[in-house]
């Protein structure tokens, strides 16, 4: 029996499977695919929160070195400048999914997370104690916990009763890589049903999304599909053939109820489904893992109590949320129609105005993103800027320093905080900053005395002169084991 069973071995299950390794719990990864290969490069992109919480595990570098930054992103037809957002990462990274996720498997084997392939989950049944997975092959794997990370039409997610609400599709696309044989057009097209467009990928292969003039049956597509639509937006087929990959897309948008019931978890599509406008969904999956895993592992560890596990949902559903929100009305521009196109037009004059369009980019990059911890600094339950900090008298990164996804204690000014006030597995570090400390939209705070940060990057406590709050919060985030807390230089 494991500690937790991660079901599906995507970008979310793999973030959350080595999360959940770096917190010390035995976890184990269940995946249909018989390898990490996929059929086609897929979805393509992550934004700057989610390269930074790549940056606090030492990893970021891999991902930037394949990738192709860009400093702005799109809202109905305005290009915002997100080269201006307060992060060390301030654009968007071009990178298909098979590269992130090749990039992800050899992070987790490097922790030595163990990948069982070929496996297909067919029933979940949770008791009080424990949970069961019946697999295809009719072998029943037990752990303390699962977590869904097994796609929009995720079996964990029916079986544990979840319910999954939102939007029903009111449209549909085709997306695919084949081989073309003839001259492509050098631009996108949009009408009344959608954009469509014939991207080159060299070697005379092209990247194809097409919008179908009606909403498409839940059954795969064919190439013959794609072949009419061209035909029908285009005028010919441009000698389609040799599909790498063909799939169908819609603009449905749903979130689970509730992201946890009792032993089952869920992350990533299957918490969530939206259009894949805007590129938001690998970049939610793997925040939903950065937050869960910490905060699991010291569950099955002991450390916390599950009432932790309560504020996974409490904190990502919002989020999620929202974001969901914005993948509807930038979707709603995507067709050429007057009344739209209108509206589309004047958000363009407002955002073009000042910085009117800073909160829609900040939204996109994920830097916006305020868990609710009570009142307080502006920094609370926001996440914590990579600073370029002095420690040990030596110069250090922030994000340097949470590596090994371990709660630090910073202290900035002020008397040494005694070591009785935090737990062992907390990392207690005396810093110097001399900078501003700016936030997305907030823009400069007034400098705290100490911070506390958690696993996952966000701000759960702060000092402001003395010491006030800080027993309540390590408690609460850090668990009940007592003694001295490491020292990082």
């Amino acid at each position: 029996m494991h500690e937790v069973v991660v079901v599906g071995c995507g970008p979310t299950g793999m973030m959350l499977a080595g999360e959940l390794r770096l917190a010390g719990a035995d976890v184990v990864v269940l995946e249909r695919r018989e390898s990490q290969e996929l059929a086609g490069s897929r979805g393509g992109g992550i934004h700057a929160r989610t390269i930074e919480l790549l940056d606090q595990r030492g990893i970021a570098e891999r991902f930037l070195t394949e990738g192709r930054t860009v400093n702005t992103a799109t809202f109905g037809g305005t290009r915002l400048d997100v080269g201006r957002l307060p992060t060390r990462h301030p654009y968007t990274l071009a990178l298909f999914q098979n590269h992130i996720e090749r990039l992800l498997l050899q992070w987790i084997e490097e922790l030595g997370v163990p990948i069982r392939r070929n496996i297909e989950v067919v029933g979940v049944h949770a008791d009080e104690e424990n949970v069961h997975l019946r697999l295809a092959s009719g072998e029943t794997v037990q752990a303390r916990y699962v977590a869904g990370a097994d796609g929009g039409r995720s079996v964990v997610r029916r079986e544990a009763g979840i319910g999954f609400e939102g939007s029903v599709a009111t449209r549909s696309s085709l997306i695919a890589e084949v081989r073309v044989a003839e001259e492509l057009p050098t631009d996108a097209r949009i009408d009344e049903r959608g954009v469509h467009g014939l991207y080159p990928m060299g070697e005379g292969r092209a990247r194809v999304v097409v919008t179908e003039a009606e909403l498409g049956p839940p059954t795969p597509p064919t190439l013959d599909d794609l072949r009419r639509e061209l035909l029908h937006v285009f005028g010919t087929d441009f000698g389609v053939h040799d599909p790498a990959w063909l799939s169908r897309f819609t603009d449905a948008t749903r979130q689970a109820t509730n992201y946890r019931a009792g032993r089952v978890l869920l992350a990533g599509d299957a918490a969530h489904v939206h259009s894949p406008t805007g590129g938001l969904g690998i970049g939610l999956g793997i925040q939903d893992a950065v937050n869960l895993g910490w905060k699991l592992g010291q569950v099955v560890r002991g450390v916390s109590g599950e009432d932790l596990l309560d504020t996974y949902h409490a904190e990502r559903h919002p989020a999620g949320g929202r974001a969901l929100k914005f993948t509807m009305a930038q979707s709603l521009f995507q067709k050429a129609e007057p009344r739209q196109e209108a509206l589309r037009d004047l958000i363009d004059e407002v955002l073009r105005v000042d910085d009117a369009g800073s909160p829609i980019a900040a939204l996109i990059s994920g830097l916006d993103v305020a868990y609710d911890l009570g009142e307080g600094h502006p920094l609370l339950g926001r996440r914590m800027p990579d600073l370029d900090i002095i420690a040990e008298e030596k110069p250090v990164r922030l994000f340097g320093l949470m590596h090994r996804a371990r709660p630090l204690l910073l202290q900035f000014e002020g008397p040494p905080i005694d070591s009785g006030h935090h737990p062992e597995r907390v990392d207690y570090v005396r810093a110097r900053y001399d900078g501003a400390w700016e936030l997305p939209l907030l823009g400069e705070v007034v400098a705290p005395s100490a911070v506390l940060v958690r696993p996952d990057g966000h701000v759960a406590w702060v000092g402001e002169g003395s010491t006030d709050g800080l027993d309540a919060a390590l408690a609460k985030w850090c668990g009940t084991a007592a003694g001295r807390a490491g020292t990082v230089a």
